[in-house]
C-alpha cells in the first residue's frame, strides 16, 4: 500500500490514532509524549483527513474509528507484510511496550489477563470516558517540540 508511506511514518514507529475530542484519550496522549524517551510513536486524531484512507484500508469507518467506536487504534509496521492494527487494550499493551522501564513490564503483565476480561474493562473505561474526563470542542494544540510528532 503505497499510500501509508506518504503518512511520514519513518523507522517502525507506532502510529496512535485517537480521538481528539476525548478527555481521556487526549490525558492519554499527553502521557505517552512524556513518557516516549525513545522517539517511538507518532500520533494523529482519527478525523484527520490524514488517516481516512488508513482507516479504511483496515475495515473501519473512518467517520466514527477511534471516535464512536470507543477504542484507540494503534496501526503497526505500515507498509509491509507484517502491518496491523490494533485495537482497545492489545493497542495499549504495544503501546507500553514502546516506553521505557517499568511500562513493558505492566504491559507483559496486562497481556497475562486474557484479551476478552482486558477488553471489557477497557470497554467499560470507554463507555464512561465522556462523562468523566469530558468532551473537548476542538484538539489540543501540540506545542513546538510536539508537532513534529503529530502527523
Amino acid at each position: 500500500m503505497t499510500e501509508l508511506s506518504n503518512l511520514g511514518l519513518p523507522g517502525g514507529r507506532l502510529l496512535v490514532i485517537f480521538d481528539g475530542e476525548c478527555g481521556l484519550c487526549n490525558r492519554a496522549v499527553r502521557w505517552l509524549l512524556i513518557h516516549d524517551q525513545f522517539d517511538r510513536l507518532r500520533f494523529v486524531a482519527s478525523n484527520s483527513p490524514k488517516v481516512a484512507a488508513l482507516l479504511t484500508h483496515f475495515g473501519f469507518d473512518a467517520a466514527t474509528a477511534a471516535g464512536d467506536s470507543g477504542t484507540i487504534l494503534v496501526a503497526q509496521a505500515l507498509d509491509t507484510p507484517a502491518e496491523r492494527m490494533l485495537t482497545r487494550s492489545d493497542a495499549v499493551v504495544a503501546l507500553l511496550r514502546q516506553l521505557p522501564l517499568p511500562w513493558p513490564a505492566v504491559g507483559a503483565t496486562l497481556r497475562i489477563i486474557p484479551r476478552p476480561l482486558r477488553d471489557l474493562g477497557y470497554r467499560i473505561v470507554a463507555h464512561y470516558r465522556y462523562r468523566i474526563w469530558g468532551r473537548l470542542d476542538t484538539c489540543p494544540i501540540p506545542t513546538a517540540q510536539e508537532r513534529s510528532r503529530f502527523l
